[in-house]
């Protein structure tokens, strides 16, 4: 047996095969069709092609069902896991400032980074539409690539299914994310007490505005741009001034009414937050007074809500200056005892009302 194995091995035609086998596939069709899904060669092809290429890292270079890593070199970094997953079908895919791919990975980043975690990998599934332009998949990928690359993670496993022409909008995309959180970090609403101050880290609403406008749907020109950046290192930076920060979240869908709701429910505390302190820009003021939105509700994908001790407030505020991605920061509000689970908005006038949960949606598929 051994002696055939030596004579197939040496034998021109098997190598030739094998050469031929070993070989990454090469997509050569210009749009998505069914057997891309099939579990076949096309599918193969299109894996090698577009992700193993643009993704490649030695994790993901196994090609193996399931990604595994050294439990040795994880706890290094802290002695808990953080773990996160989230679906992405925004519309268009392309934006001003940023796109579904970009947006995929740093929605991730910062689900792990607002507990503190250092996140280092992540999952990426895919649900694409019959019909889609091969090229558009590749510039969605590649996106997610130069984000990982800079954000300083790897995406290490996926997957990618096919459905009919008119089962899906171009394309889905699901990712999940590990993170390592360090010893003797509690980041939680729990924690939130009265006297804590409410501090952001920049403009509100530019995400949402963005997204609106680039669907020209309406007659409204604006340079507004998406915020999608990660914050894992602003939220690392934040730690290390005050490793007892309370609470942490990035104001997504609901914007940051929702999240200061979600706090003030959580602690049973109230929260008063103050208008004029507020970043925002004109444009987006204009463009919420034009369609009768409330900017307190329009969705982020760049912007962290903070609670911290008073004491601490003016160190962490400029320990976030400091950075690229807190520039804007300024203090917005202070948590106080009564009215438990409500939020209140001091407004420019000096009156006072209460910012109620979303009900319904302002603006739908912005994520």
């Amino acid at each position: 047996m051994e002696v055939y194995k030596n004579q197939e091995v040496q034998n021109p035609l098997f190598q030739k095969i094998e050469q031929v086998r070993r070989r990454p596939g090469k997509v050569r069709d210009t749009h998505i069709n069914l057997s891309h899904g099939s579990g076949g060669k096309a599918m193969r092809d299109l894996i090698d092609d577009v992700f193993v290429k643009s993704f490649d890292n030695p994790i993901l270079s196994q090609l193996e069902d399931q990604a595994t890593f050294d439990l040795a070199s994880l706890s290094q970094h802290g002695n808990r896991l953080a773990f996160t997953t989230d679906s992405y079908v925004v519309d268009p895919l392309f934006f001003p400032g940023s796109d579904i791919g970009e947006l995929a990975v740093n929605g991730t980043i910062n689900d792990l980074a607002v507990s503190g975690a250092k996140p280092l990998y992540l999952t990426c599934s895919m649900i694409l539409e019959e019909g889609l332009p091969v090229e558009t998949l590749r510039r969605v990928v590649s996106s997610m690539q130069v984000a990982a690359k800079k954000a300083g993670v790897q995406i290490v496993t996926g997957d990618t299914k096919v459905v009919n022409r008119g089962c899906a909008d171009k394309l889905f995309i699901n990712t999940a994310g590990i993170g390592i959180i360090p010893p003797n970090i509690d980041i939680s609403p729990r924690n939130i007490q009265p006297g804590d101050v409410v501090i952001i880290n920049g403009e509100i609403g530019n995400h949402g505005t963005a997204i609106l406008i680039a669907r020209g749907e309406l007659a409204l020109e604006t340079g507004i741009e998406s915020d999608c950046q990660p914050l894992h290192e602003l939220v690392a930076e934040i730690i290390k001034t005050c490793p007892q920060i309370h609470a942490v979240r990035d104001a997504t869908r609901g914007g940051l009414a929702t999240v200061l709701n979600e706090f003030a429910q959580t602690a049973n505390v109230g929260i008063r937050i103050n208008e004029n302190a507020i970043p925002i820009r004109e444009e987006v003021n204009g463009v919420c007074e034009i369609l009768g939105l409330e900017p307190l509700y329009l969705a982020n994908e760049g912007k962290l809500v903070i609670v911290a001790p008073s004491e601490k407030a003016d160190l962490i505020l400029v320990t976030m200056q400091n950075h690229p991605a807190g520039k804007q920061a300024a203090i917005i509000g202070e948590i106080i005892p009564t009215p438990p689970g409500i939020v209140l908005l001091k407004t420019a006038f000096g009156a006072e009302r209460i910012i109620d949960m979303l009900v319904g949606d302002q603006l739908p598929r912005i994520c």
